[in-house]
């Protein structure tokens, strides 16, 4: 019996810990549930809740790129409105089918994307020689004759453009624009056979330098990041042009007297390549709006969860008391 009380003792003192750290356990606050953040809104949710986190939106990126190189090939439609020569100035003149044969057409020219729907460029293109063929009715104070012509018209065209695309559906964008610039109009091979009075004239190569104006429409392809492909039609308007001194066949010239070709205006439908510097390591970014990607949005990572704190202490350790043999009485 006398040692039963030192040994309960000695078990509950070993067993405080334990019961010191479950009740730092069960004090420690437990992680709250969350709230959607629109019923919490409309003031349903509990007093104190707390929202769950809801990632932001997608960010949208836009790939930009500024310079491009194009190059075109096309054919060309040419017409013009009239003949004129100073030894005609007093005559009555009617034209009878004047026109070019179609000619082919080759450019180069680089361009920049000042944003997603606008874009300029600067264009060189030349435009090999069409053939010229007409004739004219001249009145000559009641005397009729005619006079058929024949001649080549070549161009330098220098442009400077600007265009609006008009949006992009699965990779295609229809654009329009405008452009201004000068051409260089040239005349050769001129030849004026007059049936009537059995004469024959022909005049130099000559060139002029003539103000140019061309609108754009077309439709234009991505096939990738950095290549397009586009269709155009353009109305570009030359100015003028005119051939060097007439002479006849046998070398006569009394006066100056050039053929001058009026208003001079062609329809082309041109074939086009974009390619964006950006493939070459140039430029800034890739311009390829239709595909837009999305950042990412960023990572959330949940509050971290608290282990409850440890003792740092070794609890004492009891030992039973040591009792000594039995007094015995001195009696």
């Amino acid at each position: 019996m006398a040692y039963k009380f030192p040994i309960t003792v000695a078990t509950m003192l070993a067993l405080a810990p334990l019961a010191t750290t479950t009740t730092h356990a069960a004090d420690y606050p437990q992680p709250q549930p969350c709230y959607d953040p629109a019923l919490i809104a409309t003031g349903r949710a509990p007093p104190g809740a707390v929202a769950c986190y809801v990632p932001p939106p997608p960010v949208v990126v836009e790939e930009f790129s500024g310079w491009y190189l194009r190059g075109d090939i096309g054919f060309t439609n040419q017409e013009v409105k009239d003949l004129t020569n100073i030894n005609d100035v007093n005559n009555r003149v009617t034209n009878v089918g004047l026109g070019f044969d179609s000619s082919s057409l080759f450019g180069i020219g680089l361009g920049y994307n000042i944003n997603d729907w606008f874009r300029v460029d600067v264009t060189g293109e030349y435009r090999s020689s069409a053939n010229f063929h007409g004739s004219q009715i001249i009145d000559d104070g009641g005397a009729l004759f005619t006079d058929e012509y024949r001649a080549r018209k070549s161009e330098w065209l220098f442009l400077l453009n600007g265009y609006v695309d008009l949006g992009t559906w699965n990779n295609f964008t229809p654009f329009v624009g405008a452009g201004v610039g000068f051409s260089r109009n040239t005349i050769s091979s001129f030849t004026d056979i007059n049936t009537p009075r059995l004469g024959v004239a022909f005049a130099d190569t000559a060139s002029k330098w003539n103000f140019a104006w061309a609108l754009h429409a077309g439709l234009a392809y991505k096939v990738s990041k950095n290549f397009t492909v586009e269709l155009a039609y353009r109305y570009v308007n030359l100015g003028n042009a005119e051939s060097g001194d007439i002479y006849t066949y046998l070398g006569q010239n009394n006066v100056v007297n050039p053929m001058h070709f009026e208003k001079l205006s062609s329809h082309d439908i041109k074939l086009g390549l974009r390619f964006n510097l950006d493939g070459l390591g140039f430029g800034r970014g890739s311009y390829y709006t239709p595909a837009q990607y999305y950042a990412p949005p960023p990572t959330y990572a949940p509050a971290p969860v608290y282990a409850p704190p440890q003792p740092t202490y070794a609890p004492p350790s009891y030992a039973p008391p040591s009792y000594g043999p039995p007094l015995r009485s001195r009696g």
